[in-house]
């Protein structure tokens, strides 16, 4: 019940954010909602590795956010979730691609400045 609640708060917020975001992004808030959403017990308890679900993910949103725009987009979404989901550990969210084999040229968190993204 919590995560489906964590899920929907992400999802309005996410929104909300892509209407801020450059609009020239293919990607949208509620595609990377969708593509993280598994991670969400994993980052509130992290402990050994993400679940497979969670980072096929991850995989998946790399893969979709393929120009500087979608990056900067994918980038906003994770940088308000992490400030909006409750019981996340920062940390862990930052390490999650690492975790899942995937490198993205970004911290996810919420002190990563967005613009900088290429």
């Amino acid at each position: 019940m919590e995560m489906e609640r964590s899920m929907k708060v992400m999802m309005i917020v996410g929104v909300v954010m892509m209407c801020m975001v450059v609009s020239e992004a293919a990607i949208s808030c509620g595609a990377v909602a969708g593509a993280v959403g598994p991670c969400i017990g994993y980052l509130k308890a992290p402990t050994g590795i993400p679940p497979p679900a969670c980072c096929n993910g991850v995989r998946n949103l790399k893969s979709q956010a393929s120009t500087p725009a979608d990056r900067r987009a994918a980038c906003y979404c994770l940088k308000n979730a992490a400030n909006s989901i409750r019981g996340i550990d920062v940390g862990a969210a930052a390490g999650l691609p690492s975790k899942c084999g995937v490198s993205i040229p970004y911290k996810i968190s919420p002190n990563t400045d967005c613009t900088k993204v290429n």
